[in-house]
């Protein structure tokens, strides 16, 4: 992906989004990212005491990870100032101290400490992925682990066909009651089909000389966990 593209795209899809993203991505997923979340959870190393979510978001998956860990520093990462505001909100009303978030771009942001696990959900598909490894292999502590999850467009092609029906339901009806996501609802179907990122993903992280490589579909293909750990 072209270095500003990413970019470009979150700022064009998620504008005015943030009180209604939560319930977004329960609707577009149909329930499953509950289900995703708990098996990226479940791969976090249990001895962690440093751990990254890149691309927090308002802090679904963030503030999980602080209450599962809570003798750990959990640091979020977003881009989006509307998004963390919420995130920061919510940590504060559930007291969780542990929990610290940071403005930036996840490829721009690079911490002197050292992590023992560097995560994300639904970045891939816009990120800079060669930048991004670089400086997670740079955050990472020898042996730490890499978890990234994001949408994939289906491989069986009855399953795809049923994927597609399904955003054109949410292009239509779906734009008519949350106008503020009509972009994304335009524009994610097309992102999906023409964004590898699995491959881009796997090949960055080969190259960067990261070990225990394993990708590992969800939900008839319509996500993926990708793991690795930093040699």
């Amino acid at each position: 992906m072209n270095e500003d593209d990413g970019i470009a795209l979150v700022h064009q899809f998620f504008p005015g989004t943030g009180a209604t993203y939560d319930h977004m991505v329960n609707l577009c997923t149909v329930g499953f990212d509950h289900w995703w979340k708990r098996k990226m959870l479940e791969k976090i190393p249990i001895e962690s005491t440093r751990i990254m979510d890149q691309a927090c978001g308002t802090g679904i998956l963030t503030l999980k990870i602080a209450r599962k860990f809570p003798h750990a520093l959990i640091i979020g990462v977003d881009v989006t100032e509307e998004y963390l505001a919420i995130a920061k909100e919510r940590a504060a009303r559930m007291t969780l101290d542990n929990v610290h978030f940071i403005l930036g771009r996840a490829e721009d942001v690079l911490l002197d400490q050292k992590f023992d696990c560097v995560m994300s959900s639904y970045l891939a598909k816009y990120a800079r992925i060669g930048s991004l490894i670089r400086n997670v292999k740079n955050m990472l502590r020898a042996g730490g682990i890499l978890i990234m999850h994001d949408f994939t467009y289906p491989t069986n092609h009855a399953f795809a066909r049923v994927w597609e029906t399904y955003f054109k339901l949410l292009q239509s009806a779906g734009a008519w009651k949350y106008p503020q996501w009509r972009a994304i609802f335009d524009g994610l179907p097309g992102l999906l089909r023409e964004r590898k990122w699995t491959d881009e993903l796997v090949n960055s992280l080969l190259e960067n000389g990261f070990s225990d490589i394993a990708k590992k579909s969800l939900t008839f293909d319509t996500s993926a966990i990708v793991t690795a750990r930093r040699a």
